[in-house]
């Protein structure tokens, strides 16, 4: 279901590795600047609203983008990050999620 469908604003969210179904959740937080995306439940790992690129895992203050939707044709609302297929990079390796509204 997409966002645009929702009644109710997403306040979190999961990514489910394929490889292996790991499973990280994400839940709306604002960081100490008053900047709001998603935190991860396990560590300092953002998926913010980029201006230009959409949604994004990145560092609010970084340059660096560590993973994406796969499908950037999608329309993507600014209040939540799109459901599908994101790719992810960590340093040499790739993966491949599914994000899914919970």
């Amino acid at each position: 279901m997409s966002y645009d469908q929702q009644s109710t604003p997403i306040t979190a969210f999961e990514l489910h590795r394929q490889l292996d179904g790991l499973v990280y959740t994400f839940t709306r937080a604002t960081d100490e600047r008053g900047r709001t995306g998603f935190l991860r439940e396990d560590g300092p790992y953002w998926i913010v609203h980029h201006a230009v690129l959409g949604w994004v895992a990145a560092d609010f203050d970084s340059d660096e983008i560590m993973g994406r939707p796969w499908d950037q044709l999608t329309p993507q609302s600014p209040e939540a990050p799109p459901e599908g297929i994101w790719v992810n990079r960590k340093g040499p390796k790739s993966y491949v999620y599914d994000l899914v509204y919970v």
